[in-house]
């Protein structure tokens, strides 16, 4: 078994240090400006990156963030784990129940919104390819790209959502409820297709056909979600009973996640699809306490969410890849998209005219997710490198748009911030 050398295990602690402090800082600053932290998160990524940090300091920035050799594959396994465990803890964020309690609104808001945005996005993908920075190419592959940017265009992040919400005084409302009813819906569905275009991306690469894959997926994701769910929410409390708590949930819940996101992968769907349904499955349990998903938040996103979002910087120079036409015609197609398709669906659920446009701008703050979809995209070769800025940037923009022009819209309906639930007498021996 090969080991890390002294040098590369000090690369690799060194990487990591700064990599956590960086971000923290550069978090803090940008939250003092009302934004969401993973801004200042990707920030930090790219000062410590190529675009700035290793253009000027190439062999400092080498000797520190080793990008070769085996300390740099560790790196990537970490940031690795990190995203699937990053998914797994947005999977909790999604309430089964809401979405049905939410009835016709909510169901006709996130239908219209998925809706429109991937055929608006597919159809100007298709027709207006070059404009993307893509080059000619064969049928399948400009196929796959167009579901790609469709994807792209009609999944929300739901995370940065729920954040804003809470931050506004919004999150209990009804027009908040309607807003995370709709965006859950729409990431669920939105994750699934995106697994799907992987797997028709890879599909000549193995055994399995396309059909076989989107059967098995759809099997596990069904599987998980009715009887998973059943079983982990009967057997909670006796595990809650029986072991330390809540370091026996951390290992339950990882290790089923790890799982799931291993057998996604086995079947060619990304590995964060398994971990996502999971998290849905665990996050649904009447038996969670907020206490308990509070340190599964507290631990994932701020520490293994952080190396992810700083990690992205590393992939390419933000500034030699920036394309200002492909950037803007991104970031202006995705708000259409989703103000149209969404708006037009709360319209049609029996809101007024400027609760219908909230909720457009609501549902249009992209945030982390967007990112990951990109990320997951380049490294397949699905996209080039000004295109994965362009969604980067549309994404930023689009989670710094939503608290403002949400508080314009609805500022007669903002209360107190969303208070942290009372803590619980439930007692910690991890």
């Amino acid at each position: 078994m090969k080991t890390l050398t002294p040098n590369e295990i000090v690369s690799l602690v060194l990487s990591l240090g700064l990599m956590l402090i960086i971000a923290r800082l550069v978090g803090e600053l940008f939250r003092k400006f009302n934004m969401p932290l993973v801004v200042g998160e990707l920030v930090a990524g790219v000062l410590l990156g190529p675009s700035l940090f290793g253009n000027y300091y190439p062999q400092l920035s080498q000797f520190i963030f080793n990008t070769e050799g085996n300390a740099a594959y560790a790196i990537n396994g970490i940031t690795s784990i990190s995203v699937i465990m990053l998914l797994f803890v947005a999977g909790m964020e999604v309430d089964l129940s809401l979405i049905r309690q939410q009835g016709k609104t909510a169901l006709k808001t996130s239908f219209v919104g998925l809706i429109v945005p991937l055929l608006l996005g597919y159809l100007a993908a298709f027709y207006f390819y070059p404009l993307f920075g893509e080059a000619p190419a064969d049928n399948l592959h400009r196929v796959v790209f167009s579901l790609f940017i469709g994807t792209a265009m009609a999944v929300s992040a739901l995370p940065v959502i729920a954040r804003t919400l809470m931050d506004l005084g919004l999150f209990r409302t009804k027009i908040g409820m309607i807003i995370i009813a709709a965006a859950m819906f729409d990431d669920v569905i939105g994750w699934l297709m995106f697994s799907v275009i992987l797997g028709m991306l890879n599909s000549t690469s193995h055994s399995y056909g396309f059909l076989v894959t989107f059967g098995l997926t759809t099997l596990y994701a069904v599987g998980m979600l009715t009887v998973g769910r059943f079983i982990i929410n009967k057997s909670l409390p006796w595990a809650k009973k029986n072991f330390s708590w809540p370091g026996g949930f951390l290992s339950i819940s990882f290790g089923l996640a790890f799982l799931g996101a291993a057998f996604t992968e086995a079947i060619h769907i990304h590995a964060i699809f398994g971990a996502f349904i999971v998290g849905i499955a665990f996050g649904d349990s009447v038996h969670l306490t907020e206490k308990t998903r509070e340190i599964v938040n507290q631990f994932v996103n701020n520490i293994f969410a952080p190396l992810f979002f700083v990690s992205i910087g590393f992939t390419l120079n933000f500034v030699e890849h920036f394309n200002l036409q492909i950037s803007v015609l991104v970031l202006v197609l995705a708000v259409v998209c989703k103000l149209l398709g969404a708006g037009l669906g709360a319209k049609w659920g029996g809101l007024t005219n400027k609760e219908s446009l909230a909720v457009g701008f609501g549902m249009n703050a992209r945030g982390a997710m967007e990112i990951i979809l990109a990320i997951l995209a380049l490294q397949v070769g699905l996209i080039k490198e000004e295109l994965f800025v362009a969604i980067v940037i549309m994404a930023v923009v689009t989670s710094i748009m939503a608290g403002p022009a949400l508080q314009l819209l609805l500022k007669n309906q903002l209360t107190e911030p969303t208070q942290k639930p009372e803590e619980d007498n439930e007692v910690y021996t991890s």
